[in-house]
């Protein structure tokens, strides 16, 4: 009988662990990419203070409607350039970045936020990318 309730189970577990997992894969294939970047991080290499570094992030809208770039933020070490036009689906798109280490002490990684004016369907929220690049400060 024991033997029986352990099989019972095990069945009852792995049914729901595929059910879990099926429902994870349906939720990732329902969300649309409207972004695909070549590369989210940059690593600049070795910086000596006070150099400026130049360096791009290009990305493809790959959604069905056009991307707007709202705003882009980072550190006061990094100014960008981008498309001030909406990128049509299946479109490239440039995001130019200039970093200044004259006031950097140490190696570190920088965040870029991109705005875009597009929203999540869901929530109504706005959509909100990501990129970075890192560089290794040397004397």
């Amino acid at each position: 009988m024991k033997k029986v309730q352990t099989i019972f189970i095990t069945i009852i577990l792995l049914t729901g662990l595929v059910s879990v997992l099926n429902g994870q894969s349906n939720l990732s294939e329902a969300k649309e990419q409207l972004v695909t970047w070549d590369v989210k991080m940059i690593d600049l290499g070795p910086v000596k203070r006070g150099e400026i570094k130049e360096t791009s992030f290009q990305f493809t809208n790959t959604g069905k409607e056009a991307i707007e770039i709202e705003l882009i933020s980072a550190c006061d070490c990094t100014t960008t350039d981008y498309p001030r036009l909406p990128v049509q689906p299946g479109e490239t798109g440039l995001i130019e970045v200039v970093f200044d280490s004259e006031e950097k002490e140490e190696s570190e990684t920088i965040d870029i936020d991109i705005f875009l004016k597009n929203t999540d369907p869901d929530t109504g929220a706005p959509i909100i990318e990501m990129v970075q690049y890192k560089y290794e400060l040397i004397q």
